[in-house]
């Protein structure tokens, strides 16, 4: 949360600098397409009893956002299915996929020049599904939490831009394996994408 943090902050203080200008307008919308790496903390247990470990994973990214003022834009991110591995410490391995759409309500400052950063916030519901492992029949709850972004378009036209953003989400799922209680897979991953963004 730390370097999110701190990126924050420096997207708003250069925001300030550049001064005001003209922005994304009430009743636009955008559609992105790109890829995204969602990387999860580095300890995730423990399950089992031990310590768990979950590896990465990049796939495609959709997003469609619509702005109710000038500025405001609520933004739904969809994407194809994530695939992760998990590795339970001395114990064996799973493997598991996951959706994360995410709803978010975004500010984008209305900055001079091609560069316009944007912060964001709002509610993630991960599903998982295709849970397997050698261990027994594995399976991991949904999960609902929060998530926040920050990014940035660069604008190649007056409608076209590419998109770099960062989000944290609160992802946290309870496992069960044969149906006994087996512990909180705790991801709380960070995503970094990179779009094409067109405006309507």
């Amino acid at each position: 949360m730390k370097p999110l943090a701190s990126a924050l902050l420096l997207t708003t203080a250069l925001a300030v600098v550049a001064g005001p200008a003209v922005g994304q307008s009430q009743g636009d919308w955008t559609v992105g397409l790109g890829f995204a790496n969602i990387n999860p903390k580095s300890s995730n247990g423990p399950i089992a009893g031990v310590g768990a470990t979950i590896d990465d994973s990049t796939r495609p990214i959709f997003t469609v956002e619509y702005f109710i003022r000038d500025n405001w834009g609520v933004e739904l991110l969809a994407s194809t299915p994530f695939a992760h591995n998990v590795t339970l410490a001395g114990v064996g391995d799973a493997n598991a996929r996951q959706l994360p759409p995410t709803l978010s309500l975004n500010y984008h400052f209305p900055t001079e020049g091609k560069i316009k950063p944007f912060i964001g916030a709002g509610l993630n519901y991960t599903t998982f599904f295709e849970e397997s492992t050698a261990l027994g029949k594995l399976q991991l709850d949904d999960s609902i939490g929060l998530a926040l972004q920050i990014g940035a378009d660069y604008q190649i036209s007056s409608a076209d831009a590419l998109r770099f953003n960062v989000r944290w989400i609160d992802i946290d799922a309870d496992a069960t394996l044969d149906g006994a209680d087996i512990g909180t897979a705790e991801i709380d991953p960070v995503i970094v994408g990179l779009s094409y963004v067109h405006r309507f």
